[in-house]
């Protein structure tokens, strides 16, 4: 068996430095993440699918989406684009009514823009429930863009005319929080605003 031989204090203080004292800054940062913490990070939102569900930051709490590849994949291919564009960063809930939904996804805030892609209607069986993420649109069913709406209470009013793409698994609560509107239509004076909005793997 081989000898150990004692350290004296002069060694151990060579021991205690850190070889990432010497990388750049932006390269310690990217150690500060480990694959397996990013896993666990992952993991602590509970979703079935992290390539499929949306991390929505709001001022009051995190918000869980998890999206309908199967039922809507056009639409849920395009949020993602576009989540990972970062478009919806920043972007106001515009027409919020008690009751009913809170919408958002307008770069003007007012309910007149989108991304300038207008998508093929993926209109399918999904009810329109508590929760449920779908995509607004005109008059026109072939209209949808960037902007969609969470629903407050079930509306099955709107099922099988809008394409349900998603669903909030968690964080329900804060939705409820967001500012409702008093103005027509639902119009939100000083609207509440999307933090951020991320592809959950991408996290």
């Amino acid at each position: 068996m081989p000898e150990t031989k004692q350290l004296k204090k002069s060694d151990t203080k060579k021991l205690s430095s850190s070889r990432t004292k010497t990388l750049p800054q932006e390269a310690t940062k990217k150690l500060t993440q480990s694959k397996t913490r990013a896993k666990k990070i992952k993991h602590s939102y509970n979703v079935k699918d992290a390539e499929n569900s949306l991390l929505l930051k709001l001022k009051n709490g995190d918000v869980v989406i998890e999206m309908y590849p199967d039922a809507a994949p056009n639409h849920v291919a395009r949020i993602k684009e576009l989540v990972r564009q970062g478009f919806y960063n920043g972007l106001k809930f515009h027409r919020v009514i008690e009751g009913f939904m809170a919408q958002t996804g307008c770069p003007y805030g007012n309910g007149t823009g989108g991304s300038g892609q207008k998508l093929k209607a993926e209109f399918n069986r999904i009810p329109h429930k508590r929760g449920t993420v779908s995509m607004a649109r005109s008059m026109l069913p072939d209209s949808a863009d960037s902007q969609f709406f969470i629903c407050f209470a079930d509306c099955p009013w709107l099922n099988g005319q809008y394409t349900v793409w998603g669903e909030v698994t968690s964080g329900m609560e804060y939705v409820d929080m967001i500012k409702k509107g008093d103005g027509a239509n639902g119009l939100v004076t000083n609207p509440d605003e999307i933090i951020s909005l991320s592809v959950i793997a991408d996290i």
